[in-house]
C-alpha cells in the first residue's frame, strides 16, 4: 500500500474521512497516525512546546477547581454564579479570592481576538443558523457519542444521569457563541466558556475518584480538540459539501469566533489552528485515534434521540426520522458505532430531499421544486433547534460536586 499521507486523508473526505484511516494503514502506519506530528506553527500562536496534546491538561483551573471542591466551597460558588449571565457582568461578591482572580483573567478574550471578525461571524451565524444548529446540535451529539473518552466521561459523571439537563447545559454555550452579540458586551459567551472550564476541571478532579471510570485525568487538551473539530471543522465542511454559498470573510470569520471560544475553554493557543487548512489537518490526526463504538456511546445516543422525538410534537417529527437525519448528518460508519437504526424509507428521502432544501434556501432553485418530503425535514430541524433553546433556558452551568450516582 503507498504511504497513507495526510493529504490523502485530507482529499478522501476532510475530518471526518480520517476516521478509517488506523482501520486502513498498515501497523507501521498505525503507529505513526497514533504520534502527535501537527506542528505549533500552523496555530494561532504560531509556535510552541509542541507537547503531545494527550498529556496536557489545565495547569491553572484544575488545582483550583480541586481546592474549591476539597474546601467544599462549590455549592455556594454555584449560587453566587447563578445570576452571572453577561459578558460586562461584574463578577459577584463573596466568591473566594482565588476563584475571582482566576475568572477575572479568564474571561478576557486573547489579544489576538478581532472584532471585525467577530461580527461578521455573529451575522453569519444569524443567515446560516438553521445549518449550524443542526450540525452543531444533531451532528455534533452524534458524533460526540462516538467518541468513547467523551461518551463514557459524560455517562459517569454528574451529566450522564440526567441527560436531558445534560444536553440543556451543553446547548447554553453552543447557541451563545452563535449568539449576534457573542462575545459583546451584553453576550453571554466569555461567561459560559469560563463556566464550561470550571465543569470541566471539576469532571477532571470527580471523576478519577469514581469506581468505573478507570481511564486516567479526562478531557485533556486533545480531548477537548477533538469535541472542537465536531462542531466548527464539521460544520463548515458539511456545509462546502451542501455547496451552501460562503464568502472567503464568512469562512474566516466563522472558524475565528471558535478559536476565541477554544481559547476561553482553556485550550492552548499553541493547539488552536490559524487557518482550516491547519484545523482540517490536526482533525485529521487526531479523530481516528479518538473515535468508535462503546456501549456507554450507544446508550447516550438512544437517549439523545429518543428525546428529540418525545420533545417536539407528535406527528410532525418521529423517531425513524430522527435516525434518519441523524445518520444523513454523520455518515453510516459513526451511526453504525452509535448503533443508529437504518431506515429504508426516510434514509433515501433525506439524502435525496435535502441538498434541494438547501438549494432552495439559497434561492438557487424555484419554490416547485422543492419536494413536501423537503418541509416535513425542514420542519424537523426546526423542532430540534427550538427543543434545544427551550431546554437551554432552563437551566445554568454549574459546578458538579459529584459523579453518576450508582
Amino acid at each position: 500500500m503507498a504511504e497513507l499521507s495526510r493529504r490523502r486523508i485530507l482529499v478522501s473526505g476532510g475530518a471526518l474521512g480520517a476516521l478509517g484511516a488506523l482501520g486502513m494503514a498498515s501497523p507501521a502506519q498505525a503507529r505513526s497516525l497514533m504520534e502527535w506530528t501537527w506542528a505549533p506553527s500552523g496555530s494561532v500562536a504560531g509556535s510552541g512546546a509542541g507537547d503531545d496534546p494527550r498529556w496536557v491538561w489545565d495547569e491553572e483551573a484544575d488545582p483550583l477547581v480541586a481546592s474549591l471542591l476539597d474546601r467544599g466551597a462549590v455549592p455556594e460558588v454555584n449560587r453566587l454564579l447563578r445570576d452571572w449571565t453577561r459578558n460586562d457582568q461584574p463578577l459577584p461578591e463573596g466568591l473566594p479570592e482565588d476563584l475571582r482572580a482566576f475568572m477575572e483573567s479568564a474571561r478576557q478574550p486573547p489579544s489576538w481576538a478581532d472584532h471585525g471578525k467577530l461580527n461578521i461571524a455573529a451575522r453569519f451565524n444569524e443567515s446560516r443558523g438553521l445549518y449550524l444548529n443542526l450540525l452543531n446540535g444533531v451532528g455534533g451529539g452524534m458524533l460526540s457519542t462516538a467518541i468513547p473518552k467523551e461518551a463514557r466521561a459524560v455517562y459517569y459523571s454528574k451529566g450522564g444521569a440526567d441527560m436531558e439537563d445534560r444536553v440543556a447545559k451543553t446547548s447554553i454555550l453552543g447557541f451563545a457563541v452563535g449568539a449576534p452579540n457573542a462575545y459583546r458586551p451584553g453576550g453571554s459567551c466569555a461567561v459560559e466558556a469560563v463556566k464550561t472550564r470550571l465543569v470541566h476541571a471539576a469532571v477532571r478532579h470527580l471523576l478519577q475518584q469514581s469506581p468505573h471510570w478507570g481511564g486516567g485525568i479526562p478531557i485533556s487538551q486533545e480531548d477537548m480538540l477533538v469535541t472542537w473539530h465536531t462542531l466548527p471543522t464539521f460544520a463548515m465542511r458539511k456545509m462546502l459539501e451542501w455547496k451552501v454559498p460562503i464568502t472567503a470573510a464568512e469562512s474566516e470569520a466563522y472558524l475565528h469566533v471558535w478559536q476565541v471560544t477554544a481559547h476561553m475553554l482553556g485550550i492552548k493557543d499553541e493547539y488552536i489552528p490559524a487557518t482550516w487548512d491547519a484545523a482540517n489537518a490536526q482533525s485529521a490526526q487526531i479523530l481516528p485515534r479518538n473515535m468508535g463504538p462503546t456501549p456507554e456511546g450507544v446508550e447516550l445516543t438512544d437517549i439523545l434521540l429518543g428525546q428529540l422525538a418525545e420533545q417536539t410534537s407528535p406527528g410532525s417529527i418521529s423517531r425513524p426520522l430522527c435516525d434518519a437525519l441523524a445518520r444523513y448528518l454523520v455518515g453510516d460508519q459513526v451511526a453504525d458505532w452509535d448503533g443508529i437504526g437504518r431506515e429504508p424509507v426516510w434514509d433515501p428521502l433525506i439524502s435525496s430531499a435535502w441538498p434541494k432544501l438547501v438549494k432552495f434556501r439559497e434561492g438557487l432553485i424555484p419554490l416547485p421544486l422543492v419536494p413536501q418530503v423537503a418541509w416535513v425535514i425542514d420542519e424537523a430541524a426546526r423542532r430540534y433547534i427550538l427543543f434545544y433553546l427551550t431546554k437551554g433556558k432552563e437551566t445554568k452551568i454549574e459546578i458538579p460536586t459529584t459523579n453518576r450516582p450508582g
